[in-house]
């Protein structure tokens, strides 16, 4: 079963979203020495435990294929970050696939992906667009595209920004989830909001902070958010999750990993 966690309307996150002090020198030789969420054996513990709440599944590569539309007034919702009709992220792939490989089967519907976006009209895409959508995911290219927009918008501005607060890979990954639910648009529940409420009440590593008081006021500040949408209502993605990977004083996300979202649990050796 989906459940409901879908970010808020879109905006790109980039260095200049926050400003941020230079790291310091202890946070400094952390940074340069650790292993970040973008290694590809963290990166493949990342997308497990997105796909683990996004879709009650480690096997995160079975939802290239994944749309339908959840309820939540973003349209449809589909592939392995769940892009959003009503978003721009799906529009966005879209073109990106088209023109990597124009006349594709999506390509056709550019012009109602474009009118639908910021809403969760439907217009222009039924009946066929669930079953196309469900045929281009056969197609490497269209796979290869999602990766790319996944990483592009949300995985690698997250590890950024991350690495610009001197988080180990936890928090990385936190930062991750927050974007992928969220985005980093302007509204109160963003990315960005988000961050600056855990930056009004605690300082990262590269601020001089302690590492496990920021992230347990981010997941703090996360929480809040989710509470502010009843689709994102239930936190058990937080409380039963990230919070226990902090409480163990598993900062790097080394395996085994135990954990439980919406009642249901998962591991990883």
């Amino acid at each position: 079963m989906k459940h409901l966690s879908r970010r808020a309307l879109l905006g790109l996150i980039g260095a200049s979203a926050v400003t941020v002090p230079l790291l310091t020198s202890e946070a400094a030789a952390v940074c340069a020495t650790a292993v970040g969420l973008d290694d590809p054996a963290k990166k493949e513990i990342a997308m497990q435990l997105v796909s683990s709440a996004e879709n009650s599944s480690l096997d995160w590569k079975a939802q290239y294929k994944y749309i339908e539309d959840i309820g939540d007034g973003r349209g449809y919702t589909a592939g392995i970050i769940g892009f959003c009709s009503g978003t721009g992220d799906m529009l966005d792939l879209v073109e990106l696939y088209t023109d990597r490989k124009p006349g594709n089967v999506l390509a056709r519907y550019l012009p109602a992906l474009r009118q639908v976006d910021g809403s969760d009209s439907h217009a222009g895409l039924d009946p066929n667009f669930p079953g196309d959508w469900r045929r281009a995911a056969q197609d490497a290219e269209f796979r290869r595209a999602q990766d790319d927009e996944r990483d592009r918008v949300y995985f690698n501005p997250a590890v950024r920004q991350g690495k610009t607060d001197g988080l180990r890979v936890l928090g990385q990954f936190a930062y991750y989830d927050a974007i992928v639910m969220h985005g980093d648009g302007d509204d109160p529940t963003s990315f960005r909001n988000i961050r600056g409420r855990a930056l009004n009440r605690a300082r990262p590593p590269a601020q001089g902070g302690d590492e496990v008081t920021y992230l347990n006021a981010f997941l703090d500040a996360r929480v809040w958010a989710m509470k502010q949408e009843e689709a994102h209502s239930d936190t058990s993605r937080v409380d039963t999750a990230q919070r226990v990977f902090l409480r163990k004083g598993n900062l790097n996300l080394d395996p085994p990993l135990d954990w439980k979202v919406y009642g249901d649990s998962y591991h990883i050796g």
